[in-house]
This record gives C-alpha cells, sequence and structure tokens, in this order.
C-alpha cells in the first residue's frame, strides 16, 4: 500500500518535501570532525580563494588523507540524521578522490583515464562502510547523500532552489561548471514535490476528474523539471566536463580503471565493486515512468537490468516508495489501464503529454551524453559502469513503445486532438533514434554527427 510519505530522518519522499532532505543539509561537519573537514576544504583542485588544492599536485591529497585520524568509534556513536549523512558525503568524497586521484593526473597528462588506487585506507575505510551501513548504502560516492541532493547550501539563505543561489558544500575541481553541472539536479528536483503529490494523487483517484487533475499535476511539474534541465548548457561547459568526470566513476563496469575491484582495508578481505555517482540514479524518471506505465515496456535485455541494478543505489526510503508505487499502479490499476477502462480520452491525451516529457528528458539527457562525455573522451563507460551508446537509447525505446500504445487508446477529433499531426512528430522521433544508433555501431564514429541529427529532426534540446 502506498504511504502518504517515506523518511528516513533526512529525506521525506512526499508531497512537501519531494525527493530534497527536510531541510538543508550540514555544510560543515561537527568539530570533533575537524580534520576530516579541513581536508574536504583543501582537497579541491582549485579552492574558493582562487588557490591550488590538494588535488592539483600529483600525491598530494594521498599523503593528507593518511594523517587522518580514524574516526570509527566516534561515528558508531552518531544518531543525528543529518550528522550521518554529512559524514556519508565526506568519506565518499574521500574515497572517491583518493581512489581516483591517479587515474585523474593520468588524464591530464595523456588525455585518457588511469588507473586508480585499488585500496581505501584503513583509516577512511573502517568509519565509512560503519556510516554507510547506518545509512543502509554502498560504502562508495552516491547522488543522494554524497554528490547532489546532500550537498547544497543556499547562496542567499532566503533565495531559492535555483542552481544560481546554490553552492557544493564539497567538491572534487571546485570549478564553476561543477557547481553548475551537479546543482542543477538539485534545482530540478524543487519541483518533485509536485510530481509526488500528483503521482499519488493518481493511484488514489477515485473518478476521471480527479485522475486528470492529478495527471495534469505530474505533466506540468514534468514540463518546469524539463525547462530547467535546459539550463545545463549554459550551467556547466560540455568542453569542461572532464575537469570532474573522473572522480565520480564507479568501480563496477569500470574494469579499465579499477581491475577487480577495491578493498576497504580493515573491512573486507575480498575486493568489492560499487557503481559510481550518476544522474541516473535521481527519482524523478524512475517516478514518471512507474506512474505512467513506461516501465512496463522496458526491454528484457542486460541494459534494463543495469537500470534495475541502480535502484539499490538509493536511500532505502526511496526504495521503498518507488517499490510501493510500483505496486500500486500494476495490471488493472494501471494509468494506462484504467483510463482505458472509463475510456477517459481527456487523461489519454494527458498522459501523451507526460510520456512527451519523459521522452524530452531522456532524449535531452542523451544529447548531454553525446556532447559531455562522447565529445570529450572515446572512453565508453558512464560513470554508473553502464556502456555510453545504448544505455539512454534503451529506456528512449520504452517510452517510445509506451506512446505508441496510447496513441492507439486515443481518438481522433476528442477535445481537439489531431492523431495525424502527432504520429508526424512521433515518427520523426523514431527517425532521430534509429539514424543515431546507425551511425554509432561504427567504431570509430564521429559524435558530431550524431548530435548534429538532433537540429536536423527539430529535437535539439539545447
Amino acid at each position: 500500500m502506498l504511504k502518504s510519505k517515506y523518511s528516513d530522518g533526512f529525506f521525506s519522499i512526499d508531497k512537501e518535501n519531494g525527493f530534497l532532505p527536510l531541510a538543508e543539509p550540514l555544510r560543515q561537519l561537527p568539530e570533533a570532525y575537524t580534520d576530516l573537514q579541513t581536508l574536504i576544504d583543501q582537497m579541491p583542485i582549485e579552492r574558493e580563494d582562487g588557490s591550488k588544492g590538494l588535488l592539483h599536485t600529483e600525491g598530494a591529497f594521498e599523503k593528507a588523507v593518511l594523517q587522518i585520524e580514524n574516526h570509527l568509534e566516534q561515528v558508531k556513536s552518531e544518531k543525528d540524521p543529518f550528522v550521518r549523512a554529512a559524514l556519508f558525503r565526506a568519506y565518499s568524497f574521500v574515497c572517491s578522490a583518493y581512489t581516483l586521484a591517479p587515474a585523474h593526473h593520468h588524464f591530464i597528462a595523456n588525455g585518457t583515464y588511469g588507473k586508480a588506487h585499488r585500496t581505501v585506507p584503513k583509516n577512511i575505510a573502517q568509519p565509512f562502510a560503519e556510516v554507510a551501513d547506518q545509512l543502509g548504502q554502498f560504502p562508495f560516492l552516491d547522488y543522494h547523500y554524497s554528490y547532489s541532493l546532500g550537498n547544497y547550501y543556499k547562496i542567499n539563505p532566503d533565495g531559492g532552489f535555483n542552481w544560481e543561489n546554490l553552492g557544493m558544500a564539497a567538491k572534487f575541481s571546485g570549478m564553476s561548471d561543477e557547481r553548475g553541472f551537479i546543482m542543477l539536479h538539485v534545482d530540478i528536483n524543487q519541483y518533485s514535490p509536485q510530481l509526488i503529490e500528483g503521482s499519488m494523487g493518481i493511484v488514489h483517484a477515485q473518478d476521471d476528474e480527479e485522475m486528470n487533475h492529478h495527471l495534469e499535476l505530474v505533466g506540468t511539474a514534468l514540463k518546469h523539471m524539463n525547462a530547467r534541465r535546459r539550463l545545463m548548457w549554459e550551467a556547466s561547459r560540455w568542453k569542461h566536463y572532464n575537469d570532474f568526470r573522473v572522480f565520480i566513476m564507479g568501480v563496477k563496469g569500470n574494469t579499465d580503471i579499477f581491475d577487480e575491484g577495491l578493498i576497504y582495508e580493515g573491512v573486507w578481505d575480498e575486493p568489492k565493486a560499487f557503481r559510481g555517482q550518476t544522474g541516473a540514479q535521481d527519482n524523478i524518471i524512475p517516478t514518471a515512468d512507474i506512474i505512467s506505465g513506461v516501465v512496463d515496456f522496458y526491454p528484457e535485455n542486460q541494459l534494463t537490468q543495469y537500470l534495475m541494478d541502480l535502484r539499490q543505489y538509493r536511500p532505502v526510503c526511496v526504495q521503498d516508495f518507488l517499490k510501493d508505487l510500483k505496486e500500486s499502479s500494476t495490471g488493472s490499476a494501471g494509468t494506462i489501464a484504467r483510463l482505458k477502462a472509463s475510456n477517459n480520452q481527456k487523461g489519454l491525451q494527458l498522459l501523451l503529454k507526460i510520456l512527451e516529457e519523459i521522452y524530452l528528458f531522456r532524449n535531452g539527457h542523451w544529447q548531454f551524453v553525446q556532447k559531455y562525455i562522447m565529445s570529450n573522451t572515446a572512453y565508453p563507460k558512464a560513470t554508473g559502469g553502464t556502456p555510453i551508446t545504448s544505455w539512454i537509447p534503451n529506456q528512449i525505446k520504452a517510452v517510445l513503445s509506451a506512446m505508441t500504445t496510447v496513441d492507439q487508446l486515443t481518438e481522433d477529433g476528442a477535445h481537439g486532438f489531431d492523431k495525424k499531426e502527432w504520429k508526424v512528430r512521433f515518427e520523426k522521433k523514431v527517425q532521430l533514434l534509429n539514424k543515431q544508433l546507425e551511425i554509432v555501431q561504427v567504431p570509430s564514429f564521429n559524435p558530431e554527427d550524431v548530435f548534429k541529427l538532433n537540429a536536423a529532426l527539430g529535437l535539439n534540446d539545447a
């Protein structure tokens, strides 16, 4: 059964907070962890005062990490969920920066990612594994507690969540492009309360009027999110993505960097492999996929298994919410089935608008991949360890399949719906994806050829 809220004390998934924390995350660690906080402050390639930080000089950060006290016993005694979240964030940044610093410096020197350190030192590994266990998370950099949603502060406390007003509590490059890149994800989530309210409302709707109201709420939220998401092109310049990208790489799926895994000294004897931080760990599209029925059109393949695997890399309260939402939206309780059963033509059209926004979100993300990643490096894996050229297209196909099914249920002319016009726009989407996938099949393809097709077919996100 779908509950009204899902909370772990730091996040509360409900119509008031959406997917953002209950309050602004701690910017600084408590005084007991002064040495760890000082390390975080000195870590970025470029510090706030313009000076060069520890990651700027090869070997400097690793040396500083080894001087940090092992705070295992102190971490064991922490009960405050906001302190736990801040500790998880701090240790995850140190873990990623420590292990991936050699890969970063190799990229600076050679233009390719080098090998990471294979061991997390005991003084970091033990307290990190402890706080991760307290939160029910994997001990590696994540999207929620670490890099994005739990890593912001408002520059103007009275201001809003627009990315221009958000700073990062912890950072790798310390440059404006990193801030714009990840704080825009927080910005987009300012509309998640409306998405949650609409999604829960759809599940509980008792008639067509209630259903249509909440479908419209979801569609409006996604439209706002897409408008903010498109600002990525100005918030973070694509040519500068590699200034910080290597530090959010995961172990799983990236054997070229980590070999068979990562040793956590004093925690496990065998190497571990966890996925890296990725926007695919965000909750907006999984929620939209479930409530719209797109999830029922996921292809049965390895790429979809990757998607399901990423569900584990979320706070437990988010996992519970997505699980309950799915269980409440299947079979005859599914949105498409309910709209079909009542022949709710207005609702079907509203659902098509939702699917359009999901498509635009995914296709926009696919365009980010084309410019921010494929145009910057030939490395074939995403930070989450998934294959670059096929991962998002796999999900775009699911959206297109859902669109086809819903279109078949709509009546031409009902509430002014023009099926012919809709199908012309739909065929352009299909044509775009097919042509792009043809290009990327060639081993030495030109990423610019893939990107230019978006403008040629009138689907350019930028």
